[in-house]
């Protein structure tokens, strides 16, 4: 097909996204040099009376020769190498997490309740537990000398009860085949790091903008790594054991995970969804557009119908929203705003808003490759106070009141 698109000297064709089988067409007219655009199904489902795929070619050939297709966003080829193997990371991640549901199961129904006594059923202090169960070890007291003195989950004795179950073979040889089979897991997972590892030693290095002007202050934490500060949160299950950071933070120029919601796995998702190049969206608006976290305003007639945000399957606006709700309760400028956001439009409308503020953040550092530099949550809160002092005079105005300021709220102020 190629060849024959080459002979009869086409240089640009449209395709349309099916499934997965578009990704071998599209890499083999890529490489041999033809302008491919990608197009959303979902753009042209609703043209009527063309069911067929005859029609559907012949459509997206005519549209595509006036140019009124927009092609969808595709990095290029090192990010896409990256982007496998970190999909593939996380489906290792969910497939583990399986077994441990199934570990749980068999433990339950043997009325041993483990995983209610200790914080991870998988840490330290539960697989030596486990590993003593499965090896013939049935007395509680012996069991429980292999807790961590550190546990402060439970007593000894709560922890002694809780090991008091039926002993029932066919559930003893569950749990170890879910045993071993989140171990395989875990060895797969490892496995898969070295392959991410190689793969981003791969990606080029940032290049610095030219009109980015360069920090006044602060160590260089490219140049190096010994000044970057450390993480502010300490390392999660299904981290990698080895530090990233150095790696993405040249590919990104910046070292992302200074910001506040950004852990190294979500850097990573970012980095391996969307790349580092953000001239690729005119704007922080079309970003955050793309990741499906702006309000979608349906107006007819001069009325908002509705401004719920797109239903958009994208893994960066999850992993955002998941670095949303880590950041809902922290002292800092992002957790207030989260907790105002909350209170007005529930949790799930604060984790959009935040997410989408996250957002914003992330397109700003990897377009200017500045680092993050931190605001302050006092003079953060006194400018919404004075908003809020603001709007409600004019509320007040407009109904025909003023409004008096008491000592105290003077204080405040101040």
């Amino acid at each position: 097909m190629v060849e024959w698109l080459k002979a009869c000297g086409v240089d640009t064709v449209a395709m349309e996204s099916t499934g997965v089988y578009w990704v071998v067409p599209f890499q083999k007219l890529e490489g041999a040099g033809v302008q491919v655009v990608l197009v959303n199904a979902q753009t042209l489902k609703h043209v009527p009376g063309r069911k067929t795929d005859v029609q559907d070619c012949q459509w997206i050939q005519q549209l595509h020769s006036y140019g009124l297709l927009r092609a969808s966003f595709r990095p290029d080829d090192a990010i896409c190498r990256l982007r496998t193997l970190v999909r593939h990371r996380a489906n290792l991640v969910s497939s583990g997490a399986e077994h441990i549901l199934h570990m749980q199961k068999a433990l339950t129904q043997m009325n041993l309740q483990l995983h209610h006594v200790v914080s991870h059923l998988t840490g330290e202090t539960g697989l030596r537990m486990l590993r003593a169960m499965l090896q013939g070890e049935r007395d509680p007291k012996k069991l429980v000398e292999l807790r961590d003195p550190q546990i402060t989950r439970s007593t000894k004795s709560e922890m002694m009860k809780a090991l008091k179950g039926d002993w029932r073979p066919e559930l003893l040889f569950v749990l170890e085949q879910s045993l071993r089979a989140w171990e395989f897991y875990q060895a797969q997972m490892k496995a898969c790091d070295a392959q991410i590892e190689e793969q981003l030693k791969q990606v080029p290095s940032a290049t610095p903008p030219p009109s980015a002007a360069k920090a006044k202050s602060g160590p260089d934490l490219l140049a190096d790594p010994q000044a970057r500060p450390k993480a502010k949160q300490s390392r999660k299950r299904n981290d990698p054991e080895r530090d990233l950071r150095p790696e993405l933070a040249r590919i990104c120029g910046t070292d992302l995970t200074a910001a506040h919601g950004l852990r190294l796995l979500t850097v990573l998702t970012i980095v391996s969804e969307t790349g580092v190049d953000m001239s690729k969206w005119r704007s922080a608006k079309a970003f955050t557009s793309w990741l499906g976290l702006n309000p979608n305003n349906k107006i007819s007639g001069g009325r908002v119908l509705s401004s719920r945000t797109r239903k958009v399957v994208n893994r960066v606006s999850t992993a955002l929203r998941m670095g949303a709700v880590g950041v809902a309760e922290t002292n800092t400028w992002l957790g207030s705003f989260h907790r105002r956001m909350r209170a007005r439009l529930g949790p799930a409308g604060a984790n959009t808003a935040t997410a989408r503020k996250i957002a914003t953040v992330i397109y700003h550092l990897l377009k200017t490759k500045e680092p993050f530099i931190d605001r302050d949550v006092v003079r953060y809160e006194a400018r919404v106070y004075r908003h809020k002092l603001s709007r409600l005079k004019k509320q007040a105005k407009v109904l025909g009141y003023e409004l008096v300021q008491t000592s105290e709220q003077k204080q405040f102020a101040e």
